[in-house]
Parts: C-alpha cells; structure tokens; sequence
C-alpha cells in the first residue's frame, strides 16, 4: 500500500486530534525541541540580545510572532520523530525531514537583520538587502510558519493512517 493511498481518507483535524493522544514524554520532547528551536534561531539573529551577535537593524514587531510559532513548530515536529512504543522510553527516530529544518532556516533568514546577512550583502550589496531583502522578510516569515505547520500536519496525518492500518 502506498504512503498516498494510507492517507487518503484522514482529515488534517483528525490528524491534529492526535495531539490530545501524545505521552507525556512526547511532550516533553516538544517542550526541549522548541527551547532548542527559540535559541538557534534566536541568538544569531538577536532577538535575544546576547553579546554574541550584534544586530544593525532593529527587531521589526512582527519578528517576535515568527520565532514564537516557528520554536513551537518545529518542537512539534521534532518530537513528532520521537517514538513511543508500548511502555518504552521514547527513542528519537531517524531525522528524515530536509525540508522541515528547511522552513527552519528560512524563519531564521526572515527574522534576521537583513543586512548582517552576509550572502545576501555580497549578491546584492547593502542597499539591496535594505530596499528589497528586507521587504520580503515578512513574506518569508509566513511562508515558513505555513511549511513548519504543514510538515507537522502530514507527520500526523502519517501517524493516524499507520494507527488505523495497524502498521
């Protein structure tokens, strides 16, 4: 049976009912997963102030809200690899998701000081980063909260449809 044909049938509110279902440990693993999430992403881009990193632009309101929900998604989704079988200790499962740490990375450009980024400063100089990088920030931000929430909804789609075949 192919993953295509499992999950056909299984509504993504089914598949978010599953959370209600989750151990406690699996949430513990959620709450570890976004503590680590909210200091990788963060630190580097200095929305929390650390003398690490410096910042040349100030944090925007709207990069507050990005790195809140793309921490707690992506804790989601990495305690979503964390298996629980029957009375075990849950042992994470093999990372397989590229493009989860993906839309990761890309809450991490959308939320950075657009001119820190040093790729985008040598493609496109400062000005550049300033009147067209940092414009598109925001819509990057959406985009990967939208990729963050969608991956975890097919890791649970994913769930439920093996739950139901007994797989």
């Amino acid at each position: 049976m192919t993953e295509t044909s499992r999950l056909r049938g299984v509504t993504y509110s089914q598949s978010l009912g599953l959370l209600r279902m989750w151990p406690g440990v699996r949430w513990t693993w959620a709450t570890g997963g976004t503590m680590v999430a909210a200091v990788l992403i963060g630190v580097p881009t200095r929305i929390v102030p650390t003398p690490l990193f410096g910042r040349m632009t100030p944090v925007t309101w709207w990069d507050y809200p990005v790195w809140a929900v793309s921490s707690v998604l992506s804790g989601m989704l990495a305690a979503s690899y964390v298996r629980c079988p029957a009375g075990a200790v849950p042992v994470p499962g093999p990372l397989k998701g590229k493009r989860n740490v993906a839309a990761m990375l890309l809450s991490g450009f959308a939320v950075g000081c657009p001119i820190c980024n040093k790729v985008v400063v040598g493609l496109i100089g400062v000005s550049g980063a300033l009147n067209y990088w940092a414009p598109l920030q925001p819509l990057l931000g959406v985009l990967s909260v939208m990729l963050l929430a969608f991956g975890l909804a097919v890791r649970l789609r994913g769930e439920v449809s093996c739950s139901a075949t007994g797989a």
